[in-house]
């Protein structure tokens, strides 16, 4: 199964977009099936940052620890899962419109099987395909409303 692109437009400039995604404490707000964040690495985000996400998934929790693999502000950061049957694989591209004051935003993401994984990771990205456009469009909600701030 092919990797989850979704892309979704923001009246924000790619330079605020970037510093909220930037923040990985942040992402439950915007990732529904967050529970908690744990920030393993101090300092700005950078390549070799990591975190640990608690998310709800089927059949109960998952503790999900991640690292940055790719960072270029307010452009472009890719991301890999480190331990787990299910580790994700991805990136977040930020690109302007409108000279600067929107943003288009394009996460790619794949989910990929380790050992027993390799059997549930269909149904992994058959669930996030249902669940990455409701956080693409939460994150859009977030951005436009100010709650971001």
């Amino acid at each position: 199964m092919a990797a989850i692109v979704e892309t979704v437009e923001i009246a924000k400039s790619p330079q605020e977009v970037f510093a909220y995604l930037d923040d990985l404490s942040r992402h439950g707000e915007w990732q529904g099936a967050i529970e908690s964040v744990e920030l393993l690495t101090e300092g700005p985000t950078r390549v070799g940052s990591r975190a640990v996400d608690t998310r709800r998934v089927p059949g109960g929790r998952q503790r999900v620890t991640y690292e940055i693999t790719e960072h270029d502000p307010p452009r472009r950061a890719a991301f890999r899962g480190l331990d787990g049957p299910i580790r994700p694989l991805g990136s977040i591209t930020v690109e302007p419109l409108d000279d600067g004051r929107r943003s288009r935003v394009t996460l790619e993401l794949d989910l990929v099987g380790h050992g027993m994984g390799k059997l549930l990771a269909p149904l992994a990205r058959r669930d996030a395909r249902k669940h990455v456009p409701q956080d693409q469009a939460r994150l859009k909600e977030r951005l436009e409303s100010g709650a971001a701030q």
